[in-house]
């Protein structure tokens, strides 16, 4: 009986091998099968590198918020300290630009123009939000330095604030199986940006008639904008 269980295990060993390494083969071809016909949505993969992306602009939104709020606080903080929210929202900008989407220009497949100009939503909508960002850092780095003193430079900010939130409850998520989840996050993101933008639209532009009222909404953006990068920090798909 040993020498017949021996013989019959040996074939049976191997087939199981052979099995696995088939397996791992299928899973392998599967997944590459699954990121070429676009299914790149929702993979562990794919999935990593946006919760990234969400996060590494969350820490950029929570840093400026803090210069923000050490200002609306008055506390006695060096002049550079009013650069930070450009700063920050120029590398977000170029961040988004160079990394938003894995298949998109200048480190994927797609070219420029079927990355600017293609049919996919959501790359463009990416894009955009790294071109407002960087839109919005200029004028605010101007304002700052006080090349210009115009109230209605502080629009910039407040507009793009404002946009981009009301953007985000209708933000392309592809194909991606927690789109649920994503939309959820995202309309929560929503409103508290439109929360900041209003709250710096009334301390930018009524700021002459109470001094008092102004420093409570540049402490209310400061505070949205940090819960804002907060949100981002622990997003997840």
């Amino acid at each position: 009986m040993l020498p017949i269980t021996g013989m019959a295990a040996e074939p049976a060993q191997a087939q199981s091998g052979h099995h696995s390494v088939s397996d791992r083969t299928i899973a392998t071809d599967n997944h590459q099968m699954g990121q070429a016909s676009g299914r790149w949505e929702g993979s562990p993969e794919g999935t990593a590198f946006s919760e990234f992306n969400h996060r590494f602009a969350g820490l950029c939104d929570v840093v400026f918020g803090l210069a923000e709020l050490g200002y609306a606080l008055q506390y006695p903080l060096p002049l550079w300290n009013r650069l930070v929210l450009p700063g920050a929202l120029g590398i977000v900008g170029g961040f988004v630009l160079i990394w938003s989407d894995h298949d998109a220009w200048p480190i994927g497949s797609l070219g420029f123009s079927e990355t600017f100009f293609g049919q996919d939503r959501e790359i463009i909508e990416h894009k955009a939000y790294g071109f407002m960002a960087l839109l919005v850092a200029l004028c605010e780095t101007l304002r700052r330095l006080g090349r210009v003193r115009h109230p209605m430079w502080a629009a910039p900010l407040v507009i793009a604030t404002l946009a981009g939130s009301l953007w985000l409850f209708v933000h392309s998520h592809g194909d991606h199986p927690a789109i649920a989840k994503i939309q959820f996050q995202h309309s929560l993101l929503a409103i508290v940006g439109i929360g900041a933008a209003l709250a710096k639209g009334l301390a930018s532009w009524f700021s002459g008639i109470s001094p008092c009222a102004t420093k409570r909404w540049e402490v209310a953006w400061a505070g949205c904008v940090i819960f804002f990068g907060l949100l981002l920090l622990v997003y997840s798909q």
